[in-house]
């Protein structure tokens, strides 16, 4: 019974352990850096564009252009730059919105 009741303490502590571990890892990550910011949403001609910005001087950023009922398109900003992004023909749908992605 004590051999029972042991294994099944040392188990649970393990347990605990472990959960601590990977949720401190999480917590110590933070939230994913916010480079890329959408400076406006226009239609020219007959296609639909959106003005991307990249606010990490540092690096490259990656995102997603979240359109419904379409593929997202992705794509890729160099450092500090600003770029007009076509996506779609100016009779589907407008953008819900731009995702950041991981590059």
């Amino acid at each position: 019974m004590r051999k029972l009741l042991v294994t099944a303490l040392a188990a649970v502590l393990c347990g605990g352990t472990l959960s601590l571990t990977a949720t401190s890892e999480a917590a110590a990550a933070g939230p994913p850096v916010q480079c890329v910011k959408v400076r406006k949403f226009y239609t020219k001609g007959h296609q639909r564009y959106v003005r991307l910005t990249n606010l990490c001087s540092r690096r490259p950023a990656c995102y997603v252009i979240v359109v419904p009922h379409h593929a997202d398109p992705r794509g890729r900003l160099s450092k500090g730059a600003t770029k007009n992004v076509r996506y779609a023909q100016a009779s589907s749908e407008r953008a819900l919105y731009v995702k950041n992605a991981r590059c």
